[in-house]
């Protein structure tokens, strides 16, 4: 598969017995990305991010990473990837430092105990001494903090992460999102999976939503925000007017003695506009929260 993108796949498919866990997905991820890949429980996340590191095979189609077709050349897809599984399955009788030293020598990491280990672990707040205790001496949160180091610091061109933040506390988020940051300055590319809405808004680029398998969505952060439907309401001196036809993109929802309240799709400006020259007191204007502008895409009666 010949493209200039991290990850591409096409017509990937997953048939177990009469379930389809993945239909012919199409998608690409473009270097430097930032990239959502969303859905429910059971919708074909975590089918096809095992497709991706070969995990599994697919029934039908393919899927390359930086070039490298994820099962013809497994080896160096996978060596091009660093993969923060949704549940982690460290050994627990393993010290943090040797789980990071074997999965350090498994990617092939000049230095296995580099700089930038232990800058990580630094910046997640484990200490010589976490590191130096056994895997079941940890709480949730340090397995976790443990797994993000492990999928760092070989520096990848690619991450690979699921529920990154699950069973961190709101410190220990914020500094994973700075690392997010810093690897998206340096052009690496990140696919993750999330449930946590507020998270993918904040850090994707652009997002998938993926339904019972099949592709439902695919949209920049910034353009389900403009095409979102914000709430206005528009509050009078005295008592509103009539209300005038609305400019396209705009409906009245309610209108009331002093005050109409007003669903926009698109920019404020036509609105803005037509309210010229009419007593009006105050605007007050409400985004739609993220989580509400994708809940249809979620629910299996949208078509």
């Amino acid at each position: 598969m010949s493209t200039g993108a991290a990850l591409a796949i096409r017509g990937l498919t997953k048939r177990y017995g009469r379930l389809t866990a993945v239909r012919d997905l199409d998608l690409d991820v473009e270097v430097g990305e930032v990239f959502g890949f969303l859905g429910v429980n059971g919708a074909g996340k975590s089918t096809t991010i095992r497709i991706l590191l070969d995990f599994v095979r697919p029934t039908a189609g393919r899927a390359s990473i930086l070039g490298h077709d994820c099962q013809r050349a497994g080896l160096a897809a996978r060596a091009a990837v660093g993969y923060l599984p949704g549940e982690l399955g460290f050994y627990e009788d393993m010290t943090g430092d040797a789980v990071l030293d074997v999965t350090a020598r498994l990617s092939g990491a000049d230095a296995v105990r580099g700089v930038y280990r232990r800058e990580l672990a630094d910046r997640l707040e484990l200490s010589a001494s976490d590191l130096g205790r056994r895997i079941r001496d940890y709480s949730t949160g340090m397995k976790r903090k443990l797994g993000i180091v492990q999928a760092f610091q070989a520096d990848p061109p690619m991450l690979v992460l699921d529920e990154p933040t699950e069973g961190l506390d709101p410190l220990m988020q914020e500094a994973f999102y700075a690392l997010l940051a810093d690897v998206r300055r340096r052009g690496r590319t990140v696919f993750m999976s999330s449930h946590v809405l507020s998270e993918v808004e904040r850090v994707c680029d652009r997002i998938a939503v993926i339904r019972k398998g099949t592709l439902v969505l695919l949209s920049t952060v910034d353009d389900l925000h403009r095409i979102a439907a914000r709430r206005v309401r528009v509050i009078f001196d005295v008592s509103a007017p009539p209300p005038p036809a609305l400019p396209e993109g705009c409906e009245l929802v309610d209108s009331m003695p002093t005050e109409w309240r007003v669903r926009v799709r698109g920019p404020l400006g036509p609105l803005l506009a037509r309210l010229a020259g009419l007593a009006v007191r105050d605007l007050e204007v409400h985004e739609v929260p993220f989580e509400e502008v994708l809940r249809p895409y979620y629910r299996e009666d949208t078509t």
